[in-house]
């Protein structure tokens, strides 16, 4: 129940009093709006900022690893990305419905609310921008794939949270130091972006997430080596390489100051150069599927493969998915044999393992004896040659001095009935 005011004093004194305590209550707090540097802003580094142009236009290529030393502004280039991400089709279902679901498997494909809204003309998705998920170096096993909801538990229920791996389905993962990340988040990267889904087990709950992501990663390669499990999963590798020219570093040097006094007038001055990019993006995307591959260009890219002696399958599919990607963003419906030699060394390097070849050699001998014996002339088993062996040769020296003595020896009844 409301007091009644007295008098205009205490109206005034009350009023004041409320705009102190709403002045109190909106203190500032140390928050601070996420301001990424234009993308555009980055000087040089182009074949770091194409590789992740060609990501964004083509998830297919199967992300970027970046390595180098410290301070080549990797992390900058991820981080600037995300005002040239475009937008996406999102479910608003739980259980990840989408219209192509109907189109390629009927009604039955779909859940029945997800039917029933498709029959009644209802939307089943949203638009909504693509995002660039962080995953922190200090993350947890319960924060990359999901654990047991605490707040809940406080309330005696259960219930899982979803893991940085589920809210990164049809985003960028960005995994900074890469190589410093613990074997089992390591391991559990890997099953995602191989399966595009993974499972989380806690306890009686279970649940399955989407994890359709196109994975980001930087490192440092004095701080150490990245498994070979996990550098198999990038599909561009690109070596980060610090400014050579001292126009570029002087520039460079720069708009690294300009953007920590003011970033929003940074920001600003690149608005319109973003924005068309960010169009130009979006139309690359729509149309990357349609781009096909010429047979010269199919041919100029597996005689690559076959010449460095690569054997992992996926460096066709990152060669010839990333001269696609270059040739739409280039207004082109057919990638040609220039394409692929374009994004040949970002496709192809850091492929070939020292310790397979060694150990293939090592096998030619084995190898070469199973081929003789497999030929149409020696088609008798080895261990059936070996059985014939000491019959042949008692066979041979039967008439011989030396075959007759030693046959007195090994029969000394016979002798005797002599």
């Amino acid at each position: 129940m409301t007091e009644t005011v007295r008098s205009l004093t205490e109206l005034i004194q009350r009023a004041g009093s409320q705009r102190f305590l709403e002045a109190g209550g909106s203190e500032d707090l140390g928050l601070a709006d996420n301001l990424a540097f234009p993308f555009l802003a980055l000087v040089g580094q182009q074949e770091m900022r194409l590789a992740l142009l060609l990501t964004i236009i083509n998830p297919n290529v199967g992300g970027v690893l970046l390595l180098g030393p410290r301070g080549t502004g990797k992390t900058t280039a991820v981080r600037s990305l995300v005002d040239l991400l475009p937008e996406v089709q999102r479910s608003r279902c739980a259980y990840g419905c989408l219209p192509e679901d109907i189109e390629t498997g009927g009604l039955e494909a779909v859940c029945p609310d997800c039917a029933h809204k498709y029959a009644e003309g209802e939307p089943l998705t949203y638009s909504d921008r693509v995002r660039l998920v962080e995953l922190p170096l200090n993350s947890r096993m319960e924060d990359v794939v999901g654990g047991l909801d605490e707040r809940a538990a406080v309330h005696h229920r259960l219930r899982l949270n979803r893991g940085l791996l589920a809210r990164a389905d049809r985003n960028l993962l960005y995994v900074d130091e890469a190589n410093l990340l613990g074997d089992e988040i390591v391991d559990a990267i890997l099953d995602a972006a191989a399966q595009g889904i993974y499972s989380v087990h806690r306890g009686a709950l279970a649940a399955t997430y989407r994890a359709r992501f196109a994975l980001i990663g930087s490192m440092n390669p004095e701080e150490g080596s990245l498994r070979p499990q996990i550098l198999d999963r990038f599909g561009l590798r690109v070596i980060v390489r610090g400014l050579e020219d001292p126009q570029d570093r002087l520039e460079a040097y720069r708009r690294s100051v300009a953007f920590r006094n003011s970033p929003r007038q940074m920001i600003t001055h690149y608005t319109e150069e973003t924005a068309l990019a960010s169009e130009e993006l979006v139309q690359a995307r729509q149309v990357v599927a349609s781009v096909r591959l010429s047979p010269e260009a199919e041919a100029i890219g597996l005689g690559l493969v076959r010449q460095l002696g690569i054997d992992s399958l996926r460096a066709e599919i990152t060669l010839f998915e990333a001269a696609r990607a270059y040739a739409a963003a280039d207004g082109r419906a057919e990638a040609t044999p220039d394409d692929v030699r374009l994004v040949a060394p970002m496709a192809l390097r850091l492929r070939r393992s020292q310790f397979i070849r060694d150990y293939f050699r090592s096998q030619e001998k084995e190898e070469a004896e199973l081929r003789r014996w497999l030929q149409p002339s020696r088609r008798a088993s080895p261990e059936r040659s070996r059985r014939a062996t000491p019959e042949r040769n008692r066979t041979a020296g039967a008439g011989t001095p030396n075959a007759k003595r030693a046959g007195r020896k090994a029969d000394p009844l016979k002798r005797r009935r002599r």
